[in-house]
């Protein structure tokens, strides 16, 4: 309605009265007419249906003035449409587009109307509220003002202060002050209070720390006595005296802590005293009481708790010193008796580190020439046969000095014989001090279960500066350089020796201008052929300096293949030939070539090696390592008997022929894990140790693991699938893609641990981590952690290993260790360690997990249902697979047995032949 009088108001003005009548238009003029105002009656429809809305944060004064400025204009336009209606005869000059215009500025002028007449309501709207908050700050002016004024008549009439109002009002401010202060002595107070429950929580603790401490002293005390009834060999009594020893002194500490804070808490008793005094004494007022009583009842309870604590104290205290005294009477017994014993009772089980121990200082006596080659030799025999004489020589001399433990060692050495094989390995790795793949667990694994046998193993490594110098154990420089042969001239090495996982160790650090192994990596230098030929070069004339008869040399891989030709066109005709060769290939897929120009460097004569039948490789017509170790060597082994089928066709990568003409000395040995290692029972990295037989650990990993990676935890049952690899095409990257996937549609979390040395590779599978970000089901860890593998192996409740190919593997072994199932593609190792359940050909005892043959999504899809259908509707069937692939036996005892077996051969024949 507004809008409609607005137009009428302003039409009104435009064709005023005071303006002649026009004409009346005659046919034609009038459809004009009819036809504009049928356009002019749509257009103020339109404008009246239209919002009328002012642009966000205009300013309303200068719409206004605009407004003013659009209407000024308009105006000065119709008075000269009217000047010019009213020339002449008023009717000749009015046209029909002139009276379009006008209707036009009519509909302006309505819009610019509404727009103004919106703007003056949202002022008047700001103006009320503005108009109801000052009204409210009047209310309440008003209102003090006459409280005010009441207050001033009050005062005048001189009757306030005698009130009753005014008395109320007066006690109330005194008991407000005392109140104030009755708090502030009960905030000082419950603050002594508590300094005394913290001293006796302490107290507590420390007896609590007492207690079990003595519980365990006990438990070693009883258990000393049984051992002492049975007198066992004298080791195991050294190895008991010495924690018994450890015990003594951390309970002797332990009393002399706690005997420390009863003396600082002696006062504990006077301070309550005070405390009980002062509250007593205390003028506080009547609203306090309640609290009063309360505080009382706590310092009663704090000292009956002072008062047990410290009469337990002092009894456990007293029952520590008469434990101590016994323990000590207990000690002297047990080292007499035992000394008393003969040392012909005692078997040589002394730790295996200890004989490395004997074993590296003889033979770095021997090369800084502080005894003689016969010495050495004495010394070593000795070693390997565990000498009973030896053993007390050395812990006799213990931490004197090296030429009293060395003459002491000397006048125990008498010539004998040993049954025992010398071995060197010479490798690039090994665990857990230089560790890139499955190789460094080898030479650790194997080498730790040769010595458990008798056998006297060392091993030769690179002294990388990247290597974990945290796992050797005494470690320490020879003083003595051994020079090597390289690209003509003679270079210095530095000899370090130390301890790994019981073994010894010799690391050589070249003095070459390259810097060979300072390059804060282990592989992938753009001149490793020369590196590792320098290091194979090294290492052999270290075991020659060193005058060593060494039944064995094993060497590993291409990085050491240079050994076999070295050893035998090089060094035997030194007179260095008591040796046999081993070579293990532990993945074709790398071979070592290089120009044949490069073999020069080590020392090789290349017209000798590159032919057909030594060195030349079979497809480039460059050198080959692996090839040159194959054809040099006496025995050639690999990691499986099937990928020893493998490689002698198309999984040789070139070298199938010639592994078939030299097939004789060749066989695949399944590699073992370590199973001290990897021991779920005693794993130090899981939240909780469980064995085959109580699987509630399990659980609880599980539930950990959840919580650590924020995997969702709702329903406890949901499988777990594990898959820890390097991200390469060798371990069928596409089929770990699908399996995460498949996990997911099968209703199942995932876990992977790994990353790539490939950058196409590392982003995709980031691109598939960031996809699954938000999806607390999968989670992607993309690089290595040693501690995270040990909890998904014990978490997850299958384990995929879906590898094109893989020569042996050992994640699934570690995998069925903890209890979980294996999901694996039938190759290599694979297919020598895992069988599948469903299969009714094999033996049902031998089933332990799934497997599938092609490398293709719909084979995986397939054995990851039939894994999930197991596990979700027969648990009982389930359990009974997990229980029994956690007791399958894949520790390193029956391989290092094959290996033992084919390096007696090997040495019986060359003993046959000398």
């Amino acid at each position: 309605m507004a809008c409609s009088a607005a137009a009428g108001v302003e039409a009104t003005a435009l064709l005023s009265p005071r303006c002649p009548a026009p004409s009346p238009p005659d046919g034609r003029s009038r459809r004009r007419l009819a036809l504009a105002s049928r356009t002019r009656h749509r257009s103020l429809r339109a404008a009246a249906q239209r919002p009328h809305k002012s642009a966000t944060g205009a300013d309303p004064l200068y719409n206004n003035r605009a407004n003013v400025r659009s209407d000024e204009a308009s105006v000065s336009a119709e008075k000269e449409r009217q000047r010019k209606y009213n020339d002449g005869d008023g009717i000749s000059n009015l046209k029909l587009e002139d009276l379009v215009g006008m209707i036009q500025n009519t509909e302006k002028n309505i819009l610019l109307l509404n727009q103004a007449r919106l703007q003056a309501m949202e002022h008047a709207d700001k103006v009320l509220k503005e108009k109801e908050a000052l009204q409210r700050k009047i209310n309440i002016l008003e209102t003090r003002l006459s409280e005010t004024d009441e207050q001033h008549k009050l005062s005048s009439e001189g009757n306030f202060s005698d009130s009753p109002l005014a008395l109320e009002l007066g006690i109330l401010k005194e008991e407000n002050i005392l109140l104030k202060e009755d708090i502030e002595f009960f905030k000082t107070k419950l603050i002594e209070v508590a300094e005394i429950e913290e001293g006796i929580f302490k107290l507590e603790k420390e007896h609590a720390l007492l207690d079990a401490s003595l519980r365990e002293l006990e438990s070693r005390f009883i258990a000393a006595q049984a051992d002492t009834m049975k007198l066992g060999p004298r080791d195991a009594w050294w190895e008991k005296v010495e924690k018994l020893e450890d015990l003594l002194e951390t309970t002797a500490n332990q009393v002399e802590h706690a005997a420390v804070i009863l003396d600082h808490n002696h006062d504990l008793q006077d301070r309550l005293d005070k405390l009980e005094a002062s509250l007593q004494a205390a003028n506080i007022s009547k609203f306090s009481c309640s609290l009063v009583d309360l505080l009382q009842q706590k310092v009663k309870l704090v000292e009956e708790r002072f008062q047990a604590c410290n009469c337990e104290m002092h009894s456990q205290i007293e029952l520590y010193e008469h434990s101590i005294v016994e323990f000590h009477d207990t000690l002297s017994k047990l080292i007499e008796e035992s000394e008393k014993r003969s040392l012909e009772n005692f078997t040589g089980n002394m730790p295996s580190e200890l004989w490395s121990k004997i074993s590296l200082l003889t033979d770095g006596w021997l090369l800084e020439k502080k005894i003689s080659y016969n010495d050495a030799s004495m010394l070593r025999e000795m070693v390997q046969k565990r000498d009973s004489r030896l053993r007390e020589a050395y812990l006799s001399y213990r931490g004197t000095e090296n030429r009293e433990v060395m003459d002491n060692l000397l006048k125990m050495a008498l010539p004998g014989t040993s049954s025992g094989l010398h071995i060197a390995h010479i490798a690039a790795e090994m665990a857990p001090v230089a560790k890139v793949g499955g190789l460094a667990d080898v030479i650790s694994g194997l080498g730790k279960a040769l010595q458990k046998k008798g056998h006297l193993v060392e091993i030769i490594l690179p002294k990388y500066d990247c290597m974990q110098v945290d796992q050797v154990s005494n470690l320490r420089v020879l003083d003595v350089l051994v020079q090597s042969y390289f690209e003509g001239n003679m270079f210095n090495n530095k000899i370090w020796t130390g301890t790994v996982e019981g073994l010894p160790v010799y690391f050589i650090e070249p003095q070459h201008p390259a810097m060979f192994f300072s390059r804060a990596q282990y592989y992938g230098e753009h001149d490793d052929f020369k590196r590792f030929s320098y290091f194979s070069r090294a290492a052999l004339e270290l075991l020659y300096q060193s005058g060593k008869k060494v039944d064995i040399i094993h060497c590993h891989d291409w990085q050491t293949a240079f050994v076999a030709p070295l050893y035998w066109d090089v060094y035997a005709n030194l007179g260095f030939n008591s040796a046999r060769i081993c070579f293990t290939c532990h993945n074709f897929e790398y071979q070592g070539t290089a120009p044949a120009r490069d073999l020069a460097w080590c020392g090789l004569d290349v017209e000798h090696l590159d032919r057909p039948d030594r060195m030349r490789d079979n497809s480039h017509g460059r050198i080959n390592a692996v090839k040159g170790a194959v054809v040099y060597s006496n025995i050639v082994t690999t990691v499986s008997p099937t990928y020893a089928l493998e490689v002698r066709s198309e999984g040789g990568r070139g070298l199938q022929d010639t592994l078939k003409v030299h097939s004789r000395k060749f066989l695949g040995i399944l590699n073992g894990i370590d199973t001290d290692t990897w021991n779920p029972s005693t794993d130090r990295y899981l939240k909780v140790q469980y064995n085959a037989k109580d699987l509630q650990g399990k659980a609880a990993n599980k539930a950990a693991l959840r919580e650590q990676l924020n995997l969702a935890s709702a329903y406890p049952s949901q499988p777990l699938v594990g898959c820890i690899t390097r991200l390469v095409a060798q371990k069928g990257v596409h089929l770990i893609r699908h399996a995460i996937y498949k996990t997911a549609e099968l209703g199942g979390q995932f876990v992977l641990l790994g990353s790539s040395p490939v950058p196409e590779i590392q982003r995709e599978f980031e691109g598939i981590a960031d996809h699954f970000q938000n999806n607390n089901n999968i989670r992607l860890i993309l690089k290595y952690d040693d501690a995270l593998s040990h909890c998904i192996y014990a978490a997850s409740d299958m384990f995929i290993v879906p590898s094109i190919f893989e020569p042996c593997g050992l994640t699934q072994m570690i995998a069925m260790r903890y209890g979980s199932v294996p999901i694996v593609r039938k190759t290599g190792g694979l297919n020598d360690s895992v069988f599948d359940f469903d299969d009714e050909t094999i033996p049902m005892e031998v089933r332990n997990g799934f497997t599938f043959v092609k490398a293709d999504e719909q084979g995986l899809s397939s054995a990851m249902e039939r894994a999930f259908n197991c596990y979700t509707r027969k648990p009982e069937v389930w359990k009974q697979l997990v229980q029994k692939d956690m007791t399958t036996d894949f520790s390193w005892d029956t391989s290092a047995s094959q290996y033992e077996d084919i390096y007696q051969k090997a040495v019986a024949r060359a003993r046959a032949v000398a």
